[in-house]
């Protein structure tokens, strides 16, 4: 890194820094859809330790009442009151109107993730994916809130051969899920010139760390194959492992939203923003990552190690193959400098996994 790089990597962190201090001084209200979520939870833990308002709305489709139980108890009691919880659909208009009442930025997670699951269900996902999200930014407009900050994907790459993946290039979608957050930056493209509101799009690529649910049919990687490995269960790669990712620690994520949410750049409104480290890891690396630092906890505490191998499997239909992110237009608009890599974050990542999903295991 030369003289002038090490200036601007600290002139952005800076960035970030100074937004901290100015949350602690300024406070606001937040709406956070999603917020029993994974992502939203984060968010929400990380706004109210700030002297944010929250305003958290979720209908437990796929998030859960512990997350929200572990972040009031995270943030203490005086930080916890400043947190109000609405039960509800993004599908109701209704309830997006509510959650809207009093509120000066939107951070929209809320949707149904996973690309096997819009092929399985298209129309579910719909329903919460555009339907929802229109419902949302719609309730927003109406009730006269400028900042929205949504959750778009690295899907909309599609079968885009270019790396590192750069926003204004897009291929093809390969997935109903892909399809659908398109839709949501052609609408938040829209809004913004239409109606004037600020919007921002995060094209999160494979976010993990604490909170993130190993369970279920559609769970994240990470997550899942720890809970596996665990376990003593099989973990399965599809197809040769080397599918590559840019695999992002949730402190990025964070930061990245806030930035969104307190950006004063008008050049940042009514983009799409590529929201990774800017690295690239094979699910091989991946599985060998995850099995050297959950070798080294086991070992410590006189446990046996983990030994076995992956098992290949087919090549899953509307995978892309390849995702690695040019992260240089949210550097250069918002201030965006990941403080986490990969191996930064699995570092923190694992002992959570181990301390939550191991606790789940032993049981």
């Amino acid at each position: 890194m030369n003289q002038e790089q090490i200036t601007n990597h600290e002139s952005q962190i800076t960035t970030f820094e100074a937004l901290k201090e100015q949350l602690k001084s300024q406070q606001q209200t937040w709406l956070i859809t999603g917020n029993a979520g994974f992502i939203g939870s984060n968010l929400t833990e990380f706004l109210l330790n700030h002297n944010q308002n929250v305003v958290g709305l979720d209908n437990f489709s796929t998030g859960y009442q512990h997350n929200i139980d572990d972040v009031l108890s995270q943030v203490g009691e005086e930080n916890a009151k400043h947190f109000t919880f609405i039960e509800g659909d993004i599908a109701d208009m209704e309830t997006c109107q509510k959650a809207c009442e009093g509120v000066d930025i939107v951070l929209h997670q809320a949707a149904l993730g996973s690309v096997p699951r819009s092929i399985d269900d298209p129309v579910t996902s719909n329903r919460s994916n555009v339907t929802g999200f229109l419902n949302m930014i719609t309730a927003a407009k109406d009730a006269g809130i400028k900042r929205f900050v949504y959750a778009s994907s690295s899907s909309v790459y599609g079968d885009s051969k270019e790396l590192p993946k750069v926003e204004a290039r897009t291929g093809n979608v390969l997935s109903p899920y892909a399809a659908m957050k398109a839709t949501n930056e052609l609408y938040g493209s829209v809004f913004h010139k239409v109606y004037g509101m600020e919007t921002l799009g995060l094209r999160y690529f494979n976010v993990f760390g604490r909170r993130q649910d190993p369970n279920g049919a559609y769970a994240a990687v990470i997550p899942k194959w720890v809970a596996s490995m665990l376990k003593g269960e099989d973990v399965f790669i599809n197809g040769d492992g080397e599918t590559s990712r840019d695999f992002t620690y949730i402190d990025n994520v964070i930061q990245m939203n806030v930035l969104a949410g307190l950006t004063d750049n008008p050049e940042a409104f009514g983009e799409a923003f590529n929201v990774a480290v800017g690295g690239r890891n094979t699910l091989n690396e991946l599985y060998k990552l995850i099995q050297d630092k959950l070798n080294k906890s086991l070992i410590t505490n006189h446990q046996s190690p983990i030994t076995k191998s992956p098992i290949y499997r087919d090549f899953r239909p509307g995978d892309i193959r390849h995702s690695n992110a040019d992260i240089t237009k949210a550097k250069t608009i918002v201030g965006y400098e990941p403080t986490h890599d990969i191996y930064q974050g699995m570092e923190e990542a694992i002992e959570w996994y181990i301390k939550n999903i191991g606790e789940r295991v032993a049981k």
